[in-house]
């Protein structure tokens, strides 16, 4: 699935266990009526936590994610839903993908195509 919005809040990474790291982003999200926005909130997982690093509030993004739903059951044997927008890729309008979460190459490493590098030992 994917949708396209304002980023309004990016958090820092959340350690929920030793082994196990999360971070949220809030999307404003306009589909019809901009009087009405919707606020979304997304979990990026484990090593996708890497991919919000470069995004910040005021961002049009698209991001891509997963629904996951799952059953919970409290003490007094109640049982609930929830549900959970699971991010996997983002591309910031403008500024193309963080999808592998690998920064583009410095402007430094690029060379000029027209130049020669005579003093390479290959």
């Amino acid at each position: 699935m994917e949708i396209t919005g304002k980023v309004v809040e990016v958090s820092d990474v959340i350690q929920v266990t030793d082994t196990f790291k999360k971070r949220e982003l809030i999307v404003e999200y306009i589909e019809n009526n901009p009087a009405y926005p919707e606020y979304l909130k997304f979990e990026a997982l484990q090593e996708k936590c890497n991919l919000l690093d470069s995004v910040k509030p005021g961002d049009e993004v698209e991001v891509s994610f997963n629904l996951r739903g799952r059953p919970w059951t409290g003490k007094d044997g109640r049982k609930q839903y929830f549900n959970s927008l699971v991010l996997w890729r983002i591309n910031i309008a403008g500024g193309g993908s963080a999808q592998d979460g690998i920064d583009p190459i410095p402007d430094y490493i690029q060379q000029d195509p027209g130049a020669q590098d005579d003093d390479l030992p290959f």
